[in-house]
């Protein structure tokens, strides 16, 4: 790509981030669904991110957004090296209204520096987390730097709730900034087919990245004191394509001889739906901090209840709504109860949970809330039209 067809473009917004489409987690979902969200309403927007499947072009239009990848060198844990990746997005963003950085971000300090004078907004999903190594030893400093580096840059930081905000490392920087509450977004999705459910006993599931910090061998540890043999555990999700390496084999060492636990793999968008409609619990027993746990909040928003880590973020939509269980944080005894209480709610009960996820949260409050703050940071650099 020459530089003059980098610079060209005028977006109203830039979204930077490490994995886009089509890798799959929370935090590309909630890029994706601003960006197309915003595309959608006749916003210019583009999106720059590494060239992490190489069977995806360097540069492409998807649904409305302009989408730049550079070529990845190689992988460090869960990021990239990516050299070409801070000057693009640089340049890219310079030519556009608002500048939004997804953060933890090993290149967010260069970025937001090489964005010139476009408003910087950092969406601050996490403190960076790692297995314990001496490889994270080295790496966490490094990131928690540029993150700082950022912040003190942005003209806002948006966080998911204040809950999770005032646990981060970072919380200092960001209440020195212009800060915002924004929900992310969480996709209202229409009764489907239970075709994932196998017996008329208590269905639970997890559905997101198979990965150390979810916990989900304290899931595994919990479901197997359930001694009903029609119950089942269905942990769906991708697990080939897991940045920083899937624990997949583990769980299922640590799963045994137990028939009853199902590994689904990737799920399609259809069959999310028919995933979420065949539960009677989901499960969310993160070891690691999370800002929210989208996928608990939709799978709320269908009327399944979630039994959640007691732990700043993920607790919210289930404290918020009242709808499920809280438990502390790796005690799989106490998960185990919590799944056996949420799975005997009853009907009444469950469409009274699903109403107040819906009401509370979703896509349009989301987007709306980002659309009028990059409108009014754009506006105020002054971007001709």
């Amino acid at each position: 790509m020459t530089r003059r067809t980098a610079r060209s473009p005028r977006f109203d917004v830039t979204i930077v981030l490490t994995y886009y489409l089509p890798y799959t987690s929370g935090l590309t979902e909630v890029a994706r669904t601003v960006a197309e969200g915003l595309a959608a309403r006749g916003r210019r927007v583009a999106v720059v991110a590494t060239r992490h499947d190489r069977n995806h072009p360097a540069r492409e239009t998807v649904n409305g957004v302009e989408v730049f990848r550079t070529p990845v060198l190689a992988r460090v844990g869960r990021g990239t090296i990516s050299p070409g990746f801070a000057p693009l997005a640089g340049r890219v963003a310079r030519g556009s209204g608002a500048v939004q950085i997804h953060l933890p971000m090993l290149e967010a300090g260069l970025v937001a520096r090489l964005a010139g004078a476009t408003p910087v907004v950092c969406t601050h999903h996490d403190d960076v987390w790692l297995p314990e190594s001496a490889l994270a030893a080295l790496q966490v400093p490094v990131v928690d730097a540029s993150v700082g580096a950022a912040l003190r840059r942005s003209s806002a930081v948006v966080v998911n709730n204040l809950d999770h905000a005032e646990h981060s490392r970072h919380f200092h920087l960001m209440r020195q900034r212009r800060l915002l509450a924004i929900a992310p977004p969480c996709r209202e999705r229409e009764p489907a087919p239970a075709t994932f459910r196998e017996t008329d006993g208590p269905h639970i599931g997890f559905l997101g990245r198979i990965a150390p910090e979810k916990g989900l061998h304290h899931l595994v540890d919990a479901f197997r004191r359930l001694t009903d043999p029609e119950a089942r555990l269905m942990i769906a999700g991708d697990y080939s394509k897991v940045a920083g390496g899937s624990v997949v084999g583990a769980l299922r060492e640590r799963a045994g001889d137990d028939a009853r636990i199902r590994f689904t793999g990737f799920l399609s968008e259809p069959q999310v739906a028919e995933f979420y409609s065949s539960l009677d619990a989901f499960a969310l027993s993160s070891v690691a901090e999370e800002s929210f746990g989208i996928s608990q909040t939709e799978a709320m928003m269908m009327g399944v209840p979630s039994v959640a880590s007691d732990a700043p973020g993920m607790r919210v939509p289930v404290s918020d709504t009242g709808f499920g269980r809280l438990f502390p944080t790796g005690d799989a005894a106490a998960l185990a109860d919590a799944l056996r209480e949420v799975v005997a709610y009853s009907p009444e009960r469950r469409a009274e949970g699903m109403r107040a996820a819906r009401a509370r949260y979703g896509t349009e409050s989301c987007v709306d809330a980002y659309d009028g703050l990059f409108q009014e940071l754009r506006a105020s650099r002054k971007v001709p039209v």
